[in-house]
Order: structure tokens, then C-alpha cells, then sequence
């Protein structure tokens, strides 16, 4: 068995066709989706995943706004900069490029972004209403592999889904989606025992974790769902995930490749958050 690729890179350019469509009639109408990214500091890969959010909010027809900011940016300055975002009509989504600074709370910055211009979906509240089932905002890149799952037409209600990495970000809403789906989920951390034994019997598997080729083929089930989230860069400089690849791919029936997978699709639904924030405040006022 060699799996099929769920290829992120098609399937996010023909829903950015859809949301650029919408986008345009928005505009046409006087309301054009508007999204702030601030960054604090020169990280490298942050700088890169914003010039990449920027660059695919104008391809697609959002006005977009970059605010950089020095790395000894004061806590206060920043509080400052989203409460002004915050009340600029023109913006709909907020977004803060995380990692800050070691001396910035991020937890306190994105509780004061507004939680209807929230959209990447970490407010409290978002997240809150994400557990009821009834959520405002879907954090981008576990909406991203709930969309690639939809789109490749894999069957959740019944499925045994595991889920390896914990985190707000990724591992507790990507739980959440599925088993709103209708699967079974099962939530790992590096505490979990067994893990083979969990992975082994995952129809669908979500790998979340940061390291490297954690995940071989051996740990997989024949025939399952594996979508990769992890992105490392090699000692070579290659890109890899949290899954190895070459052995997953003979066991696997679907499998998402790094790069190439969830990444495109976690910047595609960034869109459409704050496409949706937009059409929401047109029904609020």
C-alpha cells in the first residue's frame, strides 16, 4: 500500500478562489475584509510566516496591515497598539505572530485582542465557545485539517481519532473539532503511556508534537488518516514533519506531506475567519 497525498497547496488555492470571490463582493459593497498582523521583534521564522499571511491577504483582496514593533517593546506599548486595532473599524481580524518576547505576556495580549476580531481563535471566550460546541473563531490550523478531512471526503462519525500533542494551539481544539465530527478521540501528551498502542488503533492521526519523525510507520495503522502538523528543519536544512514520511506512506492509506500539507491550509483559513468576521459584523449592524 503506498498512501494518497491530501496535497494542502491545491486544495487551500481553490478555497482562496472561493474567498476571494466573497472578498471582492464584499468590497463591491464598501465593507473590505481588513486583517492587522503585529510582530514584535526579528524572529526569523515568525517574519517569514507573516510575510506569507500578508502576501496571501492581498492576493486574495483583504486590506492588509503589518505593525512591527522592536524586540524591547514594553507590555504596555503592545496593549496599546491592539486596543487602537481594536477600534479601527476598518480591521476585522487581529492577529499577534506568536512567539513574543520572553518579557511580553502573551496570554495578556491576546485577551485584549476583541474577541469578534479574534481570528486565529485563542481569546478565552473563543475558546470557551469552542468547547460548547458553538465556536466563534476555529483556531486556523486545527480548521485547516477539519477542511482537508471534508474535502478529501474521510468519514469521522464512528472514528477512532488520536490526537498527539496537547497544546491550546493545535492538540486541545483539533480534539474538540473531532469529536464535534462525531469521532472517538483520544487526547496524548509526553505523559502518555504506550503511545504505539494509542497510535496503533487511530483510524485518523494527528501529530502535533515538534519533534521530528517521532512517528514511524511501525506505530501506524494499515489503512489510517495521518496528517502531519509538525514542521522541522533538518542539520541538512530540509523541512520534515512530526511523521516519517517514507515509512508512514507505505502503511497509511491518506497522509499529508511536510511541506505541502496542513501549513498552506492554516494561512488559507486565517482568510476565512476574517472573511467571516466581516460578513458577521455586516449581520450585527
Amino acid at each position: 500500500m503506498t498512501a494518497q497525498i491530501i496535497d494542502g497547496v491545491a486544495l487551500s488555492a481553490s478555497i482562496r478562489e472561493q474567498i476571494a470571490q466573497r472578498a471582492a463582493a464584499l468590497t463591491a459593497a464598501g465593507r473590505r475584509p481588513g486583517l492587522a498582523v503585529v510582530l514584535v521583534g526579528e524572529d526569523p521564522a515568525s517574519q517569514v510566516y507573516v510575510r506569507n499571511k500578508v502576501s496571501a491577504c492581498e492576493k486574495a483582496g483583504f486590506k492588509s496591515e503589518l505593525h512591527r514593533m522592536p524586540a524591547d517593546t514594553t507590555q504596555a506599548a503592545l496593549l496599546a497598539k491592539v486596543d487602537e486595532l481594536n477600534k479601527d473599524s476598518s480591521i476585522h481580524g487581529i492577529l499577534v505572530q506568536l512567539p513574543l518576547p520572553a518579557h511580553l505576556s502573551s496570554h495578556d495580549v491576546i485577551e485584549a485582542i476583541a474577541s469578534e476580531k479574534d481570528v486565529d481563535g485563542f481569546h478565552v471566550s473563543n475558546a470557551g465557545l469552542l468547547m460548547t460546541g458553538k465556536p466563534l473563531f476555529r483556531p486556523c490550523t486545527p480548521y485547516g485539517v477539519m477542511k482537508m478531512l471534508e474535502l478529501t471526503g474521510i468519514n469521522l462519525r464512528g472514528a477512532e481519532a488520536v490526537v498527539i500533542g496537547a497544546s491550546n494551539i493545535v492538540g486541545k481544539p483539533q480534539a474538540m473539532l473531532l469529536l464535534q465530527a462525531g469521532a472517538t478521540v483520544t487526547l496524548c501528551n509526553s505523559k502518555t503511556k504506550d503511545l504505539k498502542a494509542h497510535c496503533q488503533r487511530a483510524d485518523v492521526l494527528v501529530v502535533a508534537t515538534g519533534r521530528a519523525k517521532m512517528i514511524t510507520g511501525d506505530m501506524i495503522k494499515p489503512g489510517a488518516v495521518v496528517i502531519d502538523v509538525g514542521i522541522n528543519r533538518m542539520d541538512d536544512g530540509k523541512l520534515c514533519g512530526d511523521v516519517d514520511f517514507d515509512s508512514a506512506k507505505e502503511v497509511a492509506a491518506w497522509i499529508t506531506p511536510v511541506p505541502g500539507g496542513v501549513g498552506p491550509m492554516t494561512i488559507t483559513m486565517l482568510l476565512q475567519n476574517t472573511l467571516e468576521a466581516v460578513e458577521r459584523s455586516e449581520v450585527a449592524s
